[in-house]
This record gives C-alpha cells, sequence and structure tokens, in this order.
C-alpha cells in the first residue's frame, strides 16, 4: 500500500514537473527600423521589448528570454554601473503611442561580458535584470535561445525588428509601428571579404560575431535597433534569436551588411548568469532534444503500467 502511494505520489511530481515548465518560447500567439522593411502585425513579436531612457527615450531594443532577464547589447549601457534612468516596455508595438498591453519595468542590473570595450572587438551582449517580472500573455512571450555554437545556415531567411531609423539619420515617423524586414544569413568569411573591398574601414568579423544582409545592400537594422533581435524559424515552427543587432557602417549599403553578436557564442554566459532559458537547435532535431522527448515518455509509461 505504501509503495503504490509513494508511487502515486512520483507520478504526480513528474506530471507537475512537465506541466511547471517555464513558458513555451519563440511561438506568438497571435496569427493574425528598419531599412526597407514593413509594419509587423501587432503581437507578431512578443519577444521584443523597447529599452529607454529618462533623458533620451528609445535607446535600444532588446529581446524576453525569462520572466525577469532581457538580452540586448552591451554597447546599449555604456555604465551598467548607472542604470537608474532606464526603462524596459514589454507588449509595445506603438513606440510613439499607447498600447493596451504594455508594460514597464525598472532595471534592477546589467552584466556585460568582463573584458568588453567595444562593438567592433566584440562581445556586444548584456543581460538584464528587471526589477519586475514580466507577466505572460498573448503580447509578452520569451524568444528561444540557441545551444552552444550553433551555426545558421548561409542563406537562411531570418527577421531583424526594432523602432530604429528607416533610413540613416532618419527616424521611424508616426505612431512608430514596430518594424521588421527579411535577411539571409551571410557566410562570415563571404562578409570579411565584402568588408575588405573598402581595407580603409578595417572591420574584422570575429568568431562571435555574424552577418545578415544583402550583397546589393537596400534592407538592413539602423541606428535604434541596436541590441534588437535577429530571429530564424526552425523546422519544428519555433523562433530562436541567432543574433544581437550590434554595429553597422552606414545602413543598407551595398556590401556592408549588418554585424550581429552571435548568441551561440554566449550561450554559457547566459546559463551562468540566468539560468532555465530555453535552448534549441538550429534545425530543432538534435540528439539531446530526441533523447530527452524519448527519456520522459518512458518514464511516463513505466509509471503508468507501476499504478495499475
Amino acid at each position: 500500500m505504501r509503495y503504490t502511494l509513494y508511487i502515486r505520489t512520483a507520478f504526480v511530481m513528474l506530471i507537475g514537473f512537465w506541466m511547471g515548465e517555464a513558458q513555451e518560447c519563440g511561438r506568438p500567439q497571435m496569427l493574425n527600423r528598419i531599412v526597407g522593411g514593413s509594419s509587423a502585425s501587432e503581437g507578431a513579436w512578443p519577444w521584443q521589448v523597447d529599452i529607454q531612457t529618462d533623458g533620451e527615450g528609445h535607446v535600444c531594443g532588446g529581446t524576453i528570454i525569462s520572466e525577469n532577464w532581457v538580452l540586448s547589447a552591451a554597447h546599449c549601457f555604456p555604465n551598467p554601473n548607472d542604470i537608474s534612468s532606464y526603462m524596459v516596455y514589454a507588449g509595445r508595438h506603438l513606440l510613439n503611442s499607447w498600447n493596451a498591453d504594455e508594460t514597464s519595468h525598472r532595471v534592477r542590473r546589467v552584466v556585460v561580458p568582463l573584458g568588453y570595450t567595444h562593438p567592433q572587438l566584440g562581445q556586444d551582449i548584456a543581460l538584464v535584470e528587471l526589477a519586475t517580472a514580466v507577466q505572460w500573455s498573448d503580447r509578452i512571450q520569451p524568444i528561444c535561445l540557441p545551444y552552444a555554437n550553433v551555426e545558421f545556415s548561409s542563406d537562411m531567411r531570418c527577421m531583424i525588428t526594432g523602432w530604429g531609423n528607416i533610413r540613416d539619420g532618419v527616424a521611424l515617423q508616426g505612431v512608430g509601428a514596430l518594424q521588421q524586414v527579411q535577411v539571409p544569413i551571410i557566410d562570415s568569411k563571404i562578409c570579411q571579404d565584402m568588408f575588405l573591398i573598402n581595407p580603409t574601414e578595417n572591420i574584422d568579423i570575429r568568431p562571435d560575431m555574424m552577418c545578415a544582409g544583402f550583397q546589393e545592400g537596400g534592407k538592413d537594422s539602423c541606428q535604434g535597433d541596436s541590441g534588437g533581435p535577429l530571429v530564424c524559424q526552425i523546422s519544428d515552427g519555433s523562433w530562436v534569436q541567432a543574433g544581437i543587432v550590434s554595429f553597422g557602417l552606414g545602413c543598407a549599403k551595398p556590401n556592408r551588411p549588418g554585424v550581429y553578436a552571435k548568441v551561440s557564442s554566449f550561450t554559457s554566459f547566459i546559463q551562468n548568469t540566468v539560468g532555465g532559458v530555453q535552448l534549441k537547435s538550429a534545425s530543432s532535431h538534435i540528439w539531446a532534444d530526441r533523447v530527452m522527448v524519448l527519456i520522459r515518455t518512458l518514464l511516463l509509461l513505466v509509471l503508468v503500467q507501476l499504478l495499475r
């Protein structure tokens, strides 16, 4: 009798473990600047946040990775120890108008890699801890992150989102709806060769960077999109953040694609700081995912048999 009670307790705990997992990442619930892009549908990118300061207004974008943490770029926080003026807005669609589902959050702390100095020297990532947790809703959801050292294949079409300039020096107009644009991933060597066309600019594409855009230009992230996401949809339908908008030479110019911090280079840094983030591969079919599903299924079957 006691043995059966133990088994039933274990069964309930296991079901509770499955049911109590973190909010599913990378799946917008709403089915309904960016240079060369278009306005996003409301709720299409529920992990996107707007980062503002009391003095400047909008300064950067970011993404929700857990209830208390946002992923952004280190250069968005010139002094990570002075964060009193920052405000993070979740559930926002319109930059310059009212948003019914918006919530605002002060910043508790900002963590950047030790040794970060400049976007062009790499390590351009920031983990932003919110003073108050976000509440999950249709308009506020987390993005999935990649396993360590995952590579997103060249020519894979991914999306950039943000409220940055729509051209060099031209701010987003009107109510300022969140912008989106699709761009292909560019092989790092090819990207490096593009920048070498004008060697006086001396850009070094480092291992923790990645590039996306078109050789002919025309579509790109721009000033104000910094810290925002480059996200790619994988085979299970969820979206994974491949990059963080870091820097570029102008906006949408030929042979000058956008450069992004490669998120998979910082998986350990993120896990060690945040914990509990949801990781996926570029295809969602790596052995770790499949083995975990198999183990869970077998355990559930064994417990069902023992309870009979």
